[in-house]
C-alpha cells in the first residue's frame, strides 16, 4: 500500500491500523479454502472512523484503482466473503458492545459474537432463531451480511425476516438508516435532491422496469442467499419499500454496517425429537411428505460418511472438546461405535425436533409421525431432554469437527450449501454424490437441513494435490448444472463470496446478472466495497488463491 495513504489513514482515524506480516497473514484467511493477503487491516473505533475510511478510499480510488474496503467480524465465512487484497475493516475489536434489548428487539453491532448476543437475549427468554451452526464462533455482522440460516430456519425463516433496521455507511461517506418505508415515506425519500434520494429513485425504477424478469428469476426453494434479493424489496400489495431485504445477504458489497435492530422470538422450552435411521434413501421422499405437515422446528440429517469420519478420528476430535466435552461426546457417540462395529451404520440419520407449549401436545405429533412410519418398518427412537442433547451433539460436532485438520487432509467447502425442493432430494442428492465419487481424491460428507432441501457437502482432501485443485471448478460446474436444472439455489446460507459469484450467471442468466451489476453501481459507483463478490466474480482469481497449507 502507498505509504502516504497509509499514514493519512493512521492520522485521520482514532482506531488502529496494522500492516505487520503477522496481522496480514492472520487476515488472509477465513473458514473457506482461500488465502488472499490484504495490504492493511484497520480497526475502527466509532462511526466517524468508518465514515472517514470510506471518504479517504473514495477520494483516492482513481489514483489507486485496486483500493477497496472489506468488512470483517469473526472471519468464519466459508465462501471467502471477508477476504480481499486491499483494506480489511475489522469490527470485532471495537464494535462489540453487548446488545440492548427492548421488548422483542435487540440493537446490536457487527462485531458482537453470537454466543454473547444469545447470552443476553436468553436473560429475557428470547432468542434469534436464525442462528447458524457456527453460533459459538460467528458474529452478528456476518449473520446479517450473509443472510444466515440454520437448524430452526424451517420454522422461523432466515435472517432477513428479523432485521428491522440497519445503520450503514454508504459510498458517499455518510451514515444512513435503512428500514421499511410506507408509500408516503418512500415518496418523501425519493424527492430528496441528494445521494440517498437518487439511490431510492434508481432502485425503485430498476425494480419496476424489470419486474417481469425479477419475478421470473425468483428461486422457488425455501432458502436462497445467491445474488441480490431484488424479489422482496417492493411489495405492491402493502405499498412497503424495504431496502433491508436487499442489504441483508449483500455480503458487504453495498456499504458497511454499523448496527442493526433484530427481532427475537420466545424460547420454546419443550422439545421432543424423533430420530430415524435409514438403511437407504428409497423412501426418503415419502418420509419427508409425512414429516413436513407436522411442522417440526428442525429437520436435520447427516450421512454415514460424516459419522464414520467422526468415529474414525474421534480421539483427535475429543482433544478439542476438553475433558467435560470429551466425556459428553463419548457417551453420545457410544451407540454409533456399537453400530459401526456390528456393520450396521445407517446410510442417513434424520433428526426431527418438535417444539411447543407442552410435552402432551408434542407427544400427539410424535405418535402421529411414528404411526405413519410403521408400514416402512424403520428403526426409530424418541429422544427427550438429555437424550436429545446427545443427538444434537452428534449432529453438530460430527460435522463441525470435520472442519478441523484431519492429519494430512482438510475441509474444502466449495459445493457446500445448495438447496433443492425437498421432494427432489431422493433423485438429486445421489446425482451430486455420484459426481464426487468419480474423484477418489475427495472424501466427502453430507449433512444438512432436510426439511428445506438445504445440503452441506464438505469434501475432505489433500489441498496440496494438484489433481484436487484442478478438479474443484470442474466438479462445481457439474454440480451446479444439476442444481439449476432442478430449480435449486447454489447457496442457501453461506452466500456467494469468491467461490460462487462466478456461477451466478449459470443460476440466474445474463439478464439478472446485469441487474445485479446495476444494483452494485447504484450503491457503489466506484466499486470500493468488497470487490469480486456478488458481481464481477473472477474464477481465475479464486483458483489462484486456494490455500497452499493450513
Amino acid at each position: 500500500m502507498n505509504i502516504e495513504l497509509l499514514e493519512e489513514i493512521k492520522k485521520e482515524i482514532e482506531g488502529d491500523v496494522a500492516n505487520s506480516e503477522e496481522i496480514l497473514k492472520e487476515y488472509s484467511h477465513d473458514a473457506s479454502l482461500f488465502e488472499v493477503k490484504p495490504e492493511a487491516v484497520v480497526f475502527p473505533k466509532n462511526q466517524k472512523d468508518v465514515e472517514k475510511l470510506v471518504e479517504i478510499v473514495s477520494r483516492n480510488k482513481q489514483k489507486f484503482p485496486n483500493l477497496s474496503l472489506t468488512g470483517r467480524a469473526a472471519g468464519t465465512d466459508m465462501s471467502g466473503g471477508p477476504l480481499n487484497d486491499s483494506i480489511i475493516i475489522e469490527f470485532s475489536k471495537y464494535f462489540n458492545h453487548l446488545p440492548t434489548i427492548k421488548e422483542n428487539v435487540a440493537l446490536t453491532e457487527p462485531g458482537v459474537f453470537y454466543r454473547d448476543f444469545e447470552t443476553e437475549t436468553l436473560k429475557h427468554s428470547l432468542i434469534f432463531p436464525s442462528y447458524p451452526a457456527s453460533k459459538s464462533i460467528c458474529a452478528m455482522g456476518g449473520i446479517v451480511n450473509n443472510n444466515s440460516g440454520g437448524e430452526k430456519s424451517l420454522k422461523y425463516g432466515k435472517t432477513q425476516e428479523y432485521v428491522r433496521k440497519i445503520n450503514v455507511v454508504l459510498s458517499d461517506g455518510k451514515t444512513y438508516e435503512i428500514r421499511p418505508l410506507k408509500k408516503n415515506e418512500m415518496k418523501i425519500k425519493m424527492s430528496q435532491k441528494d445521494f440517498e434520494g437518487e439511490l431510492y429513485r434508481k432502485v425503485y425504477k430498476l425494480i419496476l422496469d424489470d419486474q417481469e424478469l425479477i419475478l421470473k428469476s425468483k428461486p422457488t426453494v425455501h432458502k436462497n442467499s445467491a445474488g441480490y434479493n431484488l424479489w422482496d424489496v417492493w411489495n405492491e400489495e402493502t405499498g412497503v419499500f424495504d431496502l433491508t431485504k436487499l442489504w441483508v445477504g449483500a455480503q458487504g458489497t453495498l456499504g458497511l454496517m454499523l448496527s442493526a435492530e433484530i427481532g427475537l422470538v420466545p424460547v420454546q422450552k419443550n422439545h421432543r425429537m424423533v430420530v430415524i435411521f435409514l438403511p437407504n434413501m428409497d423412501h426418503l421422499g415419502e418420509i419427508i411428505e409425512k414429516i413436513l405437515p407436522l411442522a417440526p422446528e428442525s429437520f436435520e440429517s447427516y450421512d454415514d460418511n460424516t459419522l464414520k469420519l467422526a468415529l474414525r478420528f474421534f480421539p483427535e476430535f475429543a482433544k478439542q472438546l476438553g475433558i467435560y466435552g470429551m466425556v459428553q461426546a463419548g457417551m453420545a457417540f457410544l451407540p454409533a461405535f456399537v453400530m459401526m462395529a456390528l456393520g450396521h451404520l445407517p446410510k442417513l440419520i434424520l433428526q426431527i425436533d418438535f417444539a411447543g407449549e407442552t410435552q402432551e401436545k408434542l407427544k400427539i405429533k410424535v405418535d402421529e409421525l411414528l404411526t405413519s412410519l410403521k408400514p416402512l418398518n424403520l428403526k426409530t427412537q424418541v429422544a427427550i431432554g438429555d437424550k436429545a442433547k446427545k443427538y444434537w451433539l452428534v449432529r453438530r460436532e460430527s460435522f463441525n469437527l470435520l472442519r478441523n485438520k484431519i492429519r494430512d487432509k482438510h475441509t474444502a467447502p466449495f459445493i457446500d450449501d445448495f438447496v433443492i425442493d425437498p421432494q427432489k432430494i431422493q433423485t438429486v442428492l445421489p446425482e451430486v454424490t455420484r459426481i464426487l465419487a468419480e474423484h477418489p481424491e475427495f472424501i466427502f460428507t453430507v449433512a444438512g437441513h432436510v426439511g428445506e432441501g438445504n445440503f452441506h457437502i464438505i469434501p475432505i482432501v489433500d489441498i496440496k494435490n494438484p489433481v484436487v485443485r484442478t478438479a474443484i471448478p470442474e466438479i462445481a460446474e457439474r454440480v451446479y448444472k444439476v442444481i439449476t436444472e432442478n430449480g435449486g439455489s447454489i447457496t442457501g446460507e453461506h452466500n456467494d463470496g469468491l467461490i460462487r459469484t462466478p456461477y451466478l450467471r449459470q443460476m440466474f442468466g445474463e439478464g439478472m446478472v446485469k441487474l445485479f451489476e446495476q444494483v452494485k453501481n447504484i450503491f457503489d459507483p466506484q466499486g470500493i466495497f468488497n470487490p469480486r463478490k456478488k458481481v464481477k466474480g473472477d474464477l481465475k482469481f479464486a483458483m489462484e488463491h486456494i490455500r497452499q497449507k493450513w
